[in-house]
């Protein structure tokens, strides 16, 4: 049976009044019984039963106050409308969605701001643990990459100059659910090596006639100029039609091919196609032809601008080997739009547009009209 907290004071009262009557004998086998019945160390017992410990603070445990609990619901907000990103990611965020923050769900006091502005990614990953366990799907799909997609690795390409924006590499994904079979729809991404602007396309089927023309329209869209394009060595990008559009044109595209079976070769599209494609449509077959205009506006009205204006990402700087490990260095997390604005890579009539586009949106709007579209996408009206 146990005892109350009341019944335990009674309780201790009554025996150390029994301690204080007793000789040296009595209250040595008072403190036998106690460390006996209760595994206490003899010294505890004898300042439990001598009244001499220390009167309870009532605080919950030593160290310094919590100062962070105040900006837990902005930080929780905020971490689920950007697709429940880790720590790092999130510090950058935090500050850029703020003020589209404050625009929609009111004003934040100046210590919100301050402890916004200094918080860490360590205190943000410990802080969202609880969160993270409530949601432990990241995303829309419940597999995971292999390691090899983790992260960027750099590779340099022929005799590129990945100094500048413009050389980009391509892949493509297959929505076929578990099989191959018949006709369905397939993701196309674009990846820019150095600044990881990324723009995606949708097509039924792969044939080169639906490559080409998702090709023309991502270009269009491109802050830069296309100078490099890079594809596996499928027949949806090796064919006439592509490779005539690339080299037919005033200052031709230099086109190339990775090694068969090196998907390392295009490491930086390969982690794309699973923040692209994958997340966000997941692996479920999607065999409607109607779906893919829908799925190609998608990409180009809603996916891309919220991904290159809003959502940085890691670039890994250097990596290095000591002993049997390999040490990896990452650049501070950036979006694709502030790498482009970065001195030297675009002119300034670019920057100035790249800047008045992004000012025009906003995240959290971005947002809403993503799940409002994949709604009607991943479940159509009468299903």
């Amino acid at each position: 049976m146990k005892m109350s907290q009341e019944m335990k004071t009674e309780w201790l009262l009554k025996a150390q009044a029994r301690y204080q009557k007793r000789h040296r004998e009595g209250k040595s086998l008072m403190l036998d019984e106690l460390c006996q019945d209760f595994d206490y160390e003899r010294k505890y017992a004898i300042k439990l039963l001598s009244g001499r410990l220390p009167v309870a603070t009532g605080r919950p445990r030593p160290g310094p106050e919590p100062q962070y609990e105040m900006i837990e619901p902005v930080v929780r907000y905020v971490w689920l409308k950007a697709e429940q990103p880790c720590g790092k990611r999130l510090v950058p965020i935090l500050r850029q969605w703020l003020p589209y923050y404050e625009r929609r769900l009111g004003q934040l006091s100046s210590r919100q701001r301050k402890l916004i502005g200094r918080v860490s990614a360590a205190t943000l990953d410990r802080m969202l643990a609880r969160a993270r366990a409530e949601h432990f799907q990241r995303g829309r799909c419940g597999t995971k990459p292999g390691s090899l997609l983790r992260s960027e690795i750099p590779v340099r390409t022929g005799t590129w100059d990945l100094s500048r924006p413009g050389y980009l590499e391509a892949d493509s994904v297959a929505h076929c659910g578990g099989s191959l079979a018949g006709d369905f729809i397939w993701s196309l991404t674009y990846t820019d090596i150095l600044s990881g602007w990324t723009e995606g396309g949708a097509m039924w089927n792969k044939g080169a006639a639906g490559v080409l023309g998702a090709t023309r329209q991502m270009e269009e869209r491109l802050p830069f100029a296309l100078l490099g394009f890079d594809s596996d060595n499928g027949g949806e990008f090796l064919n006439h039609h592509l490779w005539s559009y690339m080299r037919d044109r005033k200052k031709a595209v230099e086109f190339t091919r990775s090694r068969p079976y090196h998907s390392d070769d295009n490491a930086h599209v390969e982690q794309k196609n699973w923040t692209w494609a994958r997340q966000l449509l997941g692996y479920e077959r999607l065999e409607n032809p109607q779906l893919v205009e829908p799925i190609a506006a998608l990409y180009r009205e809603v996916w891309a601008p919220w991904q290159n204006f809003f959502l940085p990402c890691l670039k890994l700087k250097r990596r290095w080997r000591e002993g049997s490990h390999w040490r990896k260095h990452y650049e501070p997390p950036k979006t694709a739009c502030e790498r482009l604005c970065e001195p030297g890579l675009l002119s300034r009539r670019e920057r100035s547009q790249l800047q008045e586009r992004r000012a025009s949106l906003d995240p959290f709007e971005l947002k809403e009209e993503l799940e409002r579209r994949l709604e009607n996408i991943l479940r159509p009206k009468g299903k």
